[in-house]
This record gives structure tokens, sequence and C-alpha cells, in this order.
């Protein structure tokens, strides 16, 4: 099929999922905000780092796995691609089973490890407890998305969170305003809707799909080391993708530290909104990245140099064209945007209004950096694809946010992700240049 078509085929599908996935948090805070209030939706936010944690793990594995599986797909090792999805899905069910029991037996100790105030805190207590049990079933569905796609079938991958998500809807409406559970019935309602989810995708791959069912494992000494390589390897392809998710958290977790020490509560409350929008942008640029990896892997297995470099010109001209609505949307919609979370008069809501066209000032750069980074990992250039993750996760997100504020005040920390982002991108640049110039 011709590229742009074939990008098209899996870039719709791929984007309404994942911003139906997206929408199951945003929902919980729309409806938090206006049944409990800004202290709910800043509760939220203070776990949501060790929630993007897993699920940074989650799409470490699916996007190992779906690039090492379509590379054997485009050599017709269609019994060894079913083995790494058997591997990868064992795996991750037992390395979500151990954080989940520790959260759920000390969940005061760990809403302190992510920074809640004793105001918070009963909040937090109570969102964790009753969200930890969907991890299990959200490590599921992030994996499954990626080999479903893969398997031929991206828009059943799509339903797959368009369902939950309609069915989280209900659910929050139920819990927070009729019954009056407020942060719990929040936490309720999602994990209902991740079970569902976590099943419906499950399903598939064990019944229905076409090339990539899994298959019986075997527990022999030779067959877990080998596995164990295999894991290993996986995780090394995708570790970017755990460092974008990483990114993501520790966004949040710093914005959080530093929104508490110049503007308290309010400060977190109002940084809590615009993180509830954050994960839409990051899905943007990671529907772009997962559209082109089974394209991009299949065909650079295949040896077809041309078509692999035709679907990245696609992709990162479909990312500054989404980077720059998403900024315009930002800056002149904020009133509307952040009232959808809280009233537009309380003192959250007028914090989050000034810093929306400021934090916007991210989103081009932001979704590029990561088409750029799945291109290399699509490719199995794991260093340069690790390496960006890091300068733009670590390098200079934590600088950023602490430097900018003693220049710039209140407005400096609403920027430190913009700075992050077009750092970032000079250095993907001056790499791609460089490599460029050296091939010639």
């Amino acid at each position: 099929m011709n590229v742009f078509k074939l990008f098209n085929k899996y870039f719709i599908p791929t984007l309404l999922g994942m911003l139906s996935m997206s929408a199951v948090t945003a929902i919980d805070g729309i409806f938090v905000g206006h049944g409990v209030g800004s202290d709910g939706v800043a509760a939220i936010n203070i776990c949501i780092p060790v929630l993007m944690l897993l699920m940074g793990v989650a799409l470490m594995l699916g996007a190992g796995c779906s690039v090492v599986s379509s590379i054997h797909l485009a050599r017709g090792k269609q019994r060894v691609a079913r083995m790494n999805v058997t591997q990868t899905l064992v795996f991750a069910t037992l390395i979500t089973l151990l954080p989940s029991v520790v959260i759920m037996l000390f969940p005061n100790t760990t809403g302190r490890l992510l920074g809640s105030s004793d105001h918070l805190l009963p909040l937090v207590k109570d969102y964790l407890q009753w969200f930890i049990p969907s991890l299990l079933f959200e490590m599921w569905m992030a994996i499954s998305l990626f080999i479903i796609r893969l398997d031929g079938a991206p828009k059943l991958a799509m339903w797959c969170n368009i369902i939950p998500a309609a069915v989280n809807i209900v659910l929050d409406w139920l819990f927070i305003f009729p019954l009056g559970l407020g942060v719990t019935g929040a936490a309720a309602a999602t994990t209902i809707s991740l079970i569902i989810d976590g099943a419906i995708s499950m399903g598939y791959l064990l019944f229905r799909a076409r090339h990539l069912r899994p298959v019986m494992p075997k527990w022999s000494r030779k067959s877990l080391r080998l596995s164990l390589r295999n894991i290993g390897y996986q995780c090394r392809i995708g570790s970017s993708a755990l460092l974008g998710e990483c990114t993501m958290a520790m966004l949040i977790f710093v914005g959080n530290q530093v929104f508490m020490r110049y503007l308290g509560d309010d400060g977190v409350g109002a940084f809590g909104i615009a993180c509830y929008y954050m994960p839409f942008v990051f899905m943007v640029g990671n529907a772009i990245a997962q559209s082109a990896q089974p394209i991009i892997s299949y065909n650079f297995g295949a040896r077809l140099h041309g078509r692999v470099a035709s679907t990245e010109r696609i992709a990162l001209l479909t990312a500054v064209v989404c980077g720059a609505a998403v900024t315009l949307f930002f800056v002149y919609c904020p009133e509307w945007l952040v009232g959808l979370f809280v009233n537009p008069t309380v003192p959250a809501a007028q914090i989050a209004i000034e810093g929306f066209p400021l934090v916007s000032a991210a989103f081009v750069c932001f979704i590029l950096n990561l088409t750029a980074i799945g291109y290399y990992q699509s490719v199995e250039r794991i260093s340069p694809a690790t390496a960006f993750a890091l300068l733009r996760g670590m390098v200079f997100l934590v600088p950023s946010f602490i430097l900018l504020p003693h220049v710039l005040g209140v407005t400096g920390i609403w920027l430190a992700l913009a700075l992050s982002e077009m750092a970032t991108t000079v250095c993907i640049t001056v790499f791609y240049l460089w490599r460029q110039r050296k091939t010639i």
C-alpha cells in the first residue's frame, strides 16, 4: 500500500484510541473538580507519577515487543514473533503484582513519598487504594494495543479505548454525584473501566488474533534463560518509551514540588488541571510514533529503506501540524479548558488560566521529539533513542524547573517544559545533520 495511505490507516484509529485512553483520567478530573473541588484534583495529580511509571514500563515492553515481532514477521518467523508476545505478557504480569501489593499495604507512606501534604493525604490514600487493583489490567491493555495494531486490527485497538472511556464517564457521574463517593468513586470508576479494557484486549489476543496469538510458554531452565534474554533486548529497544513516560512523571512530580513551594495547594491544583491535558499532548505524539512504528519496523526488517524514510517524513510533518493545532487551542481557549475542571473564579483556576498559554509553547517540540525518538526506536537505534529520551526527561527538565523560577518567578515554572523540549529538539537536529554529513 502507498505509505501515506498506510500511515493514515494506522494513525486515525490509533489517535482516537489514545485520546480516549487519556480521556479516562481527564474525565475523573472533570467530575472530581466539580464534585469535590480543587483539592480532589490536586490529590489525584499527586498520585499520577507512580501510575505513570508503571504505564511507562508497559509502553517499554509493548514497544520493544512490537518492534522485535515486526521484524520477525517481515522475515517470515511467525512462531518466534508469537513467542516474543507470550514472554512479554507473562513478564509484565509478574512485575506488576509486586508494586501493586506494596502500595496497597502502605498507602500513607506512598502518598507522603509522592509529596502529599497532610491536608491532601486522606484523599490521596483513598484514590490509591481504589485505583491500584486496576494496574495489572492497565498493563495488559497497554501492551496488547501494540500487538493488536501489529496484528492488523488498528480499529479494534481504537474500540478497546473508546468503550472503557464511555463506561468511565457513566460510572464517574454515578459514583461522584448521586452516590457522593468523591475521589473514591472516581478511582473505582476508572478501575472498572480498565478491567473491561484489559479483558477485551487480552480476549482478542488469546482467541481471535490472526498472526500473534500467544503460545504456551516453556518452563525449562534453558527456555527461561532465553526468555529473560529476549525480554532484556525488548526492554533496551523500548527503554525510550519508558523514559518518555518517566518524563511525564518527572514533570508532574517536580512541578508539584515547585508549585507547592511558590503557590501552595492552589498552585498544585492549577498545575493539576494542566497535567490532565498533558497526557493528551503526549498521546498525540505517541499516536504518531506508534502509527509509524509497525510500518517503519516492518520495512526496515524487509530492507525497504525508501519506504522507511517516506514514513518518517510523513510522521514528522504530522507532528508539526498537530503540535501547532494544540498550541493554538491552549493559547486562545484557556478559560474554557480550565472551566471544564473547576469553577473559573476559584484561585487555582485563575493561576491555570494565566499559565496555559505559557506551557503550550512546548507542544510543537514536545510532539516532534516523541516522533523522532520513536523513529530511532523502530529501527533498533537504541543509543540515540535512549539518549534523547534522557535529555528531555532528566538532563534538561529538572534544571529548567529549578533555574527558571529564580529568573522569571511563576512564569518560569510554566515555561520550564518549553525550554527542556526546545533544547532536546536542537540536539536531535544537530545529531541528524551530523549523521547525514557523515553518510555523505
